[in-house]
C-alpha cells in the first residue's frame, strides 16, 4: 500500500509536530533522560503499530533500498526471520499480519514474543536502520509524554529517583490537534484497517 499525496503530506507534518514536541521534552528532561544510541531495551518485544506507521516504515525501507541496498536487504531478512519465529503464536492473522481485536487477543499479546528484537534494530550498532521512518510509539518513548486523554508514559530507565512533580514538570503534549487520528481515519476509509507489527510490515512489502 502506498501513501496518497495528501496522506504523505499529512504524515510529514505529523512527524514535524511530534519531533518538535520530543525535542522540547528532551530539553526539559535534561539528565533525567538516559536514552542513548545502544540502549535497546525498548527495541526488544513487539508492539502494535498503526497502518500509518506501517506505510511509513515501508516507505523508509524503499528509500533505504535506493541509498544502501545491502543494509535494506539485512532489514528485510531480519523481518522475514522474525515473522517465521513468531507466526505460530501470532495473536491475529499471520497471513496478513493484522492483529486480532478484543480482550482475548490482548491477553494473548501480553506475553507474546517478549524476547523478539525489532527487525529494524541493527544488532551490531544498537541503532535503528529505519530511524527516520520509525513508528510513533518509538518517537514518543522515553520522556513523559501525553497523547490526548491517555496516561503519561515514561521509560522505566529514565527519571530514576525523580518525584512525580519533577516528572510532571518535563511533560509535553504531542499532536493535541488530533492530526494522527484524522490521517488514520482517512486510511481506514480507504481500506487500511487494524494494527500490525513491524516485522510483518517489513517482511514482504514491495520495494
Amino acid at each position: 500500500m502506498q501513501f496518497s499525496a495528501r496522506i504523505d503530506a499529512g504524515d510529514r507534518a505529523l512527524i514535524q509536530i511530534v519531533d518538535a514536541a520530543m525535542a522540547e521534552a528532551a530539553r526539559k528532561s535534561g539528565p533525567w533522560l538516559v536514552c542513548r544510541l545502544g540502549c535497546t531495551q525498548c527495541c526488544i518485544g513487539p508492539f502494535p503499530i498503526s497502518q500509518l506507521d506501517s506505510i511509513r516504515l515501508q516507505r523508509g525501507l524503499a528509500e533505504l533500498e535506493e541509498n544502501d541496498p545491502e543494509r535494506a536487504q539485512r532489514v528485510r531478512e531480519r523481518a522475514r526471520e522474525s515473522v517465521a519465529r513468531i507466526a505460530s503464536g501470532f495473536p491475529g492473522d499471520p497471513a496478513t499480519g493484522q492483529l486480532a481485536e478484543g480482550e482475548d487477543a490482548e491477553a494473548r499479546f501480553a506475553d507474546f514474543a517478549d524476547d523478539e528484537p525489532c527487525p529494524a534494530l541493527d544488532p551490531e550498532t544498537g541503532g535503528c536502520d529505519l530511524y527516520g521512518a520509525r513508528p510513533m510509539t518509538c518517537r514518543t518513548f522515553g520522556p513523559p509524554v501525553r497523547c490526548g486523554p491517555e496516561a503519561v508514559g515514561v521509560c522505566e530507565l529514565c527519571f530514576e529517583g525523580a518525584s512525580e512533580a519533577e516528572v510532571a514538570d518535563c511533560e509535553v503534549e504531542v499532536d493535541d490537534d488530533g492530526l494522527e487520528s484524522a490521517l488514520l481515519e482517512e486510511l481506514e476509509a480507504g481500506g487500511a484497517r487494524g494494527q500490525t507489527l513491524v516485522a510483518f510490515s517489513l517482511a514482504y512489502c514491495a520495494l
